[in-house]
């Protein structure tokens, strides 16, 4: 299958490189700025794309690339950051400028194959303070803006391109004609990644397994796809383990035992592990601790399971590639965002060998996955859950009276989506509860209770989301609903921040 290559320099929109290219059926990876050629060449690009990144090039730390990649004869595509090494490599000059962040006009001097078919101008998205000064010997200016007059560069004869503008992003006109020019033509990669072919092959290659895989499921999408795509591969050699950890949706604990026995063919056990968990998280107040804390107990709960029915000698879960990459398992110059139970929150101890069938999956395409193994709609169409559960929903210390109120809020918030016809039209939809509260008025007494913030955003794969702006009149449902039944809650608030620079999860 042919690959392209994205290094990671840092930048925020990095992972979108990924997904822009996969969605026109190229496969994608991204891999950390300094991989050496020698694992590049194992993976055997048709090209190489360098990310955008906070640095700056004639800084004496900035990160750099394997120098021998620029040797190699690959197609190469520079973006912001990534188009100032280019510059800087062959002996062109960047120099500090005005900061250009925001919509710029790119005005297209030379119709070339990096640029072709996307008219006389375009609107393009910059986030950047450096520029090129002189570009390099046998390369051309393609494109400029009213501040850079070398936004788009060409070296035709070697394939070699740079830009400063970022073509990932929705705000670029027809940035996704820019990367199919360079993926499909420059590199002449073929359109074979599909989830039919990531289906063959995954069965395929866990098929060769040896030994018995123990999978924790939570009832979500992606250990449900985990684990029917690892059942398709093994058959009986699996056990579904799910841990019930007391951080569930109202309710959900037996919606799950009921949803696994009606419509998958795999064994499955319910353990019930609520106080366990509840207990660890005594006093607990800081988010990361917490991550760990539930990706640990997870971890002996299945360890303690293992040893009692085994011999297993695999844990299988349900790790995504955001999940990957924000718990910086990649490696990569940017800051780790998060901990994920998954990931980062596997314990050094863990004897068992991890299995992660979905690794280089973006929800989306789960959720293709999902409906290629016939995994009814009702699931297909759930929202997210965060693997360490209301832990995380739960500003502060995770006490019963918290959890309760999350729980019946939540469930009102999804109850009110759907009976709108909202629910499926958003990515995910929650309210949290913290430690702050608010006087309101019940009758004619002043109260002094909990506040309640509801969450509802709309994404393609959880690396990026927009509030989702709802209608008024649903709105004032929800936190009419929210405060008459909930007898701790005196104020609702409506979160408006999307990620960056917040995350779609409190903590």
């Amino acid at each position: 299958m042919d690959k392209i290559i994205v290094l990671d320099f840092g930048s925020q929109y990095s992972h979108l490189i990924c997904r822009r290219i996969r969605e026109f059926f190229v496969y994608a990876e991204l891999v950390p700025f300094d991989t050496p050629l020698e694992k590049i060449k194992e993976i055997n690009p048709k090209g190489i794309i360098f990310s955008g990144g906070p640095s700056s090039v004639y800084n004496k730390d900035s990160p750099r690339p394997d120098s021998k990649i620029f040797e190699q004869k690959l197609p190469l595509l520079g973006i912001c950051y990534g188009h100032q090494l280019i510059v800087d490599n062959f002996g062109g000059k960047v120099k500090r400028a005005n900061k250009e962040y925001g919509h710029s006009t790119l005005t297209i001097d030379n119709d070339s194959s990096l640029l072709g078919g996307v008219g006389n101008s375009l609107r393009a998205w910059m986030s950047h303070g450096d520029e090129a000064e002189n570009i390099p010997e046998g390369f051309e200016i393609i494109g400029h803006t009213e501040r850079s007059h070398a936004a788009a560069i060409a070296n035709k004869k070697e394939s070699i391109y740079g830009i400063q503008f970022h073509p990932e992003v929705v705000h670029t006109e027809n940035g996704i004609r820019i990367l199919k020019n360079f993926v499909l033509n420059i590199c002449d990669a073929k359109q074979e990644w599909t989830m039919e072919s990531f289906v063959e092959k995954t069965v395929n290659e866990i098929s060769k397994i040896d030994g018995n895989v123990l999978c924790g499921v939570s009832g979500g999408i992606d250990s449900t796809v985990a684990a029917l795509l690892i059942h398709k591969a093994i058959g009986n050699r699996l056990k579904c383990v799910f841990v019930d950890n007391g951080l569930l949706r109202l309710n959900e604990e037996h919606e799950i035992e009921k949803m696994f026995k009606e419509n998958f063919a795999v064994n499955f056990t319910p353990v019930n592990a609520k106080r366990r968990f509840l207990d660890k998280l005594k006093e607990v107040t800081d988010p990361e601790k917490k991550r760990k804390i539930v990706g640990e107990e997870f971890v002996r709960i299945f360890t303690e399971f293992a040893e009692k029915n085994g011999p297993f000698k695999w844990l299988a879960q349900g790790t995504l590639y955001p999940d990957v990459i924000e718990s910086g398992v990649s490696k990569g110059p940017a800051a780790v965002i998060k901990t994920h139970h998954n990931v980062g929150g596997l314990p050094d101890w863990l004897k068992l060998e991890v299995l992660e069938p979905l690794r280089e999956l973006y929800k989306d395409e789960v959720r293709k996955v999902a409906a290629l193994l016939g995994v009814p709609k009702k699931l297909l169409m759930r929202h997210p859950f965060p693997g360490p559960g209301l832990a995380v929903r739960i500003i502060g210390e995770v006490t019963e009276k918290k959890l309760q109120i999350a729980k019946i809020a939540s469930k009102i918030v999804e109850e009110e989506l759907e009976v709108a016809g909202w629910y499926e039209k958003v990515w995910q939809a929650y309210a949290s509860v913290g430690d702050d509260k608010a006087v309101g008025v019940v009758g004619d007494e002043r109260k002094y209770g909990n506040i309640v913030m509801v969450r509802v955003v709309e994404s393609i794969d959880a690396m990026t989301a927009d509030w989702t702006r709802l209608p008024h009149e649903i709105l004032a449902k929800i936190s009419n609903r929210i405060t008459n039944e909930i007898d701790d809650v005196t104020w609702v608030s409506y979160v408006i921040s999307s990620k960056p620079p917040a995350t779609i999860e409190p903590q």
